[in-house]
């Protein structure tokens, strides 16, 4: 049967398979992964409780049988029995939350965060916490205490970060879905390196709360999946106004995702592409020939494809690393060994306790970001560096929103390389970090993206586009979508499990 949300349903409501069935042999190629060689390393718990929630699952579908109310279950909730990953910095009641961090070893979240709770309501079964980098500081999933994940394509290769764990297991077809977080790309790499769709919504379409922040102004939970129907599902399960986040809005409505069908106008589209990452010296021969690929298939269609100069976008990772940095340093010093998580108390004063605790509790990456966070905020450059930046994030924000008054869509790739060996780039911050050339414009933007699986390199190496389009224009960008995965079938990634 196929693993993906339409399927599974379908199967459920006509009794070919169970809900327990499912989780069982999800469970059970988790279990037969660990045993491997070379594990994914994708799942860091499985939780406990998920095969008794899809019995419970069960048991409501035979009863809607029963009373032929099947229709109306299913309408109510649409995700039953289905399982999905869980991203490590995203509250499930009950269950550990460690950020891949050692100083969070064995806390447990005290409440569910808002897009759990609402995934649960629509019937979905959270079967997992899933590996990332730490306290989602990376893009490549090696910055973690519990281990690297390896790639599911290519076990030599990263995932890529921060949310390599939830990417590689719905790429493995360990979950059928899965939830990551961004902050400047850490959905849609791993789904370009993995071979998955990847949404990064507009900010605010999801609640934060229950959400371990890295920068707040920044991050927003994403979605990994087989198919933009799958997206779909997962986003109208979840999305909408939140009494506990402020910055959380109404829209997209719910309505217009539930059902998504294909883009009727293509002839009609207006698509940019920014001049400037034409232009990258370090573009990939690879991706470039997949980009032109998908640029030539837009072509085909009838759309009209332009060239755009936004020059602001030189300055985008610069201003992004300042911004998110200044605000991790921030948002991490709660982490103080007094209040919850890790303790080393040497029983010298406080002053000492939170050093020690800070020191053995933070992995090399994370003390790095907050080392140049606090640098950037101190008083003597705190005007010269975060002020500048967050000037140089209005820039990017009023010049990508003029082009979206022209266009519909732009189109780029979404990293200037396919996914690396692993431990090629963990000693080389700068280069890890330009990972994220192509993607961080859209999170200082607050626009929405998708990496759509496009095609791959001669080793056989997933490449990523993203679509990406105006503030809470998601309906669009996955009916678009929806159009270019029916005529390519997932690029050669199979989305089906015998």
């Amino acid at each position: 049967m196929k693993y993906t949300i339409t399927d599974i349903r379908n199967a459920l409501q006509s009794g070919e398979t169970t809900s327990a069935d499912i989780v069982k042999k999800l469970i059970a190629a988790v279990e037969a992964d660990t045993k491997s060689s070379e594990p994914l390393n994708a799942f860091l718990e499985l939780y406990d409780d998920a095969l008794a929630k899809a019995e419970a699952a069960d048991a409501e579908i035979a009863e809607a049988r029963k009373n032929g109310a099947l229709k109306s279950l299913f309408e109510k909730k649409p995700l039953l029995g289905v399982p999905f990953a869980n991203k490590d910095n995203i509250s499930v009641k009950g269950k550990r939350l460690t950020c891949a961090s050692k100083i969070l070893e064995g806390y447990i979240a005290p409440y569910d965060a808002t897009v759990v709770a609402r995934l649960e309501n629509a019937g979905a079964i959270p079967l997992g916490r899933c590996n990332q980098d730490e306290f989602a500081m990376g893009s490549s999933t090696e910055y973690s205490s519990y281990g690297a994940t390896r790639n599911p394509v290519n076990r030599a290769y990263v995932s890529g970060g921060s949310s390599g764990g939830s990417t590689a297991a719905v790429a493995a077809h360990q979950a059928v879905f899965g939830l990551g977080t961004e902050t400047g790309g850490s959905v849609r790499l791993p789904a370009s390196y993995c071979g998955v769709y990847g949404l990064k919504p507009t900010y605010g379409t999801l609640s934060r709360w229950g959400v371990v922040a890295y920068g707040s102004s920044l991050d927003q939970v994403g979605i990994l999946a087989h198919t933009p129907s799958d997206v779909a599902a997962s986003l109208a399960a979840m999305c909408g106004k939140d009494f506990y986040d402020d910055t959380s809005s109404d829209m997209p409505r719910a309505e217009l995702l539930r059902d998504v069908q294909q883009y009727e106008t293509m002839s009609a589209l207006r698509v940019a592409i920014p001049r400037q990452f034409l232009e990258s010296k370090g573009l990939d021969a690879d991706v470039a020939a997949v980009f032109d690929q998908t640029r030539a298939w837009f072509a085909d269609k009838g759309a009209a494809i332009d060239v755009v100069d936004i020059p602001v976008l030189d300055a985008a990772v610069a201003s992004y690393y300042v911004l998110a940095l200044a605000e991790a340093a921030s948002n991490l010093s709660r982490f103080d060994g007094i209040r919850y998580g890790r303790r080393v108390d040497p029983g010298e004063g406080y002053d000492e306790l939170y050093v020690q605790t800070r020191s053995e509790g933070f992995g090399p990456e994370v003390k790095r970001r907050i080392v140049i966070g606090n640098y950037v905020l101190s008083e003597q450059f705190s005007g010269d560096t975060y002020k500048k930046g967050m000037t140089v994030r209005a820039r990017i924000q009023r010049d990508v929103a003029a082009v979206f008054e022209t266009y519909d869509i732009m189109l780029c790739p979404v990293c200037p390389t396919p996914a690396f060996k692993l431990g090629q780039k963990v000693d080389d911050p700068l280069a890890m970090y330009l990972s994220d050339l192509f993607t961080n414009f859209v999170n200082l933007a607050r626009n929405t993206s998708l990496s759509v699986p496009a095609g791959v390199t001669k080793e056989g190496l997933p490449v990523g586009i993203q679509f990406i389009g105006a503030m809470f224009s998601e309906p669009k960008i996955l009916q678009i979508a929806h159009v270019w995965e029916n005529e390519h079938a997932g690029c050669g990634f199979p989305i089906a499990v015998e």
